[in-house]
């Protein structure tokens, strides 16, 4: 696919997906959509790849914005065409497979067995915002924006905010981004759990490329796949003896493998195991 609205590379087993409409502070289209959806699933199906990054990309003039939500003139479309318009032209952009619980639009992150890290060096609202709560993981940059965006839109809670935002920061927290629509910061976010860490921009990409290097050479993807899920399918069966069961049967399982059998022999061998 010839993208134009986002970059996607691949270097030692990182697949970076870098939104890319920085004049627009990297505002939302059908376009960026589309790519976006298909990057995913490019990496979704590329065994090389062990972690997936997700970030906005920077201006001419240094400055960084993750993703201002939907593009204002996309929204002024919507008014025009008297509803809303998604901007796919009717097609079904691809999608990585995952299980059915998981299969919408950003939800599939979830889903994937390759853990997701959103990267929000500046800015993020509506849609921007949904990205990176369906990331497994959230580093951000000191003093960035966010909003859920919708109240001051007359939209409802976008994109299974709705059912995720409680269950990564609580109810109470959940309410009072999604119905007051206010701007709050990257720092209050990680007070509440939002972000595993905020920093300034200077440490922010060392941290993190220190962080996804350590993921993609030394982590087990066979454990990573499958921790993975039980995280985010545990959240959909709110059974715990079920879950007990479910892990006691994995851990049988996964003893039989290689990456167990290299984990054991970096632990006796006191080294970093190599995956």
């Amino acid at each position: 696919m010839e993208l134009k609205a986002i970059r996607y590379e691949v270097a030692d087993r990182v697949a970076r997906l870098t939104l890319d409409r920085p004049h627009r502070g990297n505002a939302w289209t059908g376009r960026m959509h589309l790519e976006y959806r298909w990057a995913m699933t490019e990496a979704e199906a590329d065994p090389e790849v062990r972690v997936v990054v997700v970030t906005g990309a920077e201006d001419p003039d240094g400055r960084t914005a993750f993703c201002v939500g939907a593009d204002a003139k996309a929204l002024e479309g919507h008014v025009d065409k008297g509803g809303y318009d998604d901007g796919l032209r009717g097609s079904e952009p691809p999608m990585p497979d995952v299980d059915a619980p998981f299969a919408a639009d950003f939800a599939f992150q979830l889903g994937m067995r390759t853990p997701v890290v959103a990267v929000v060096n500046g800015a993020a609202a509506g849609v921007g915002l949904v990205i990176a709560c369906f990331a497994d993981i959230r580093f951000g940059v000191q003093g960035a924006k966010l909003t859920t965006a919708a109240p001051k839109l007359g939209f409802p809670a976008e994109y299974g905010l709705s059912w995720l935002l409680p269950r990564l920061v609580g109810a109470g927290r959940a309410a009072d981004w999604l119905l007051s629509g206010r701007i709050f910061l990257t720092e209050e976010a990680a007070e509440v759990g939002l972000f595993s860490a905020v920093l300034p921009p200077a440490a922010l990409a060392t941290h993190v490329e220190d962080y996804v290097t350590t993921m993609a050479r030394h982590v087990s993807p066979a454990s990573v796949a499958a921790t993975k899920a039980q995280l985010w399918g545990d959240l959909l069966r709110h059974d715990p003896a079920a879950s007990v069961r479910r892990s006691m049967a994995l851990l049988r399982e996964m003893s039989l493998g290689p990456d167990f059998v290299e984990g054991a022999r970096a632990l006796s061998e006191r080294r970093p195991p190599e995956f």
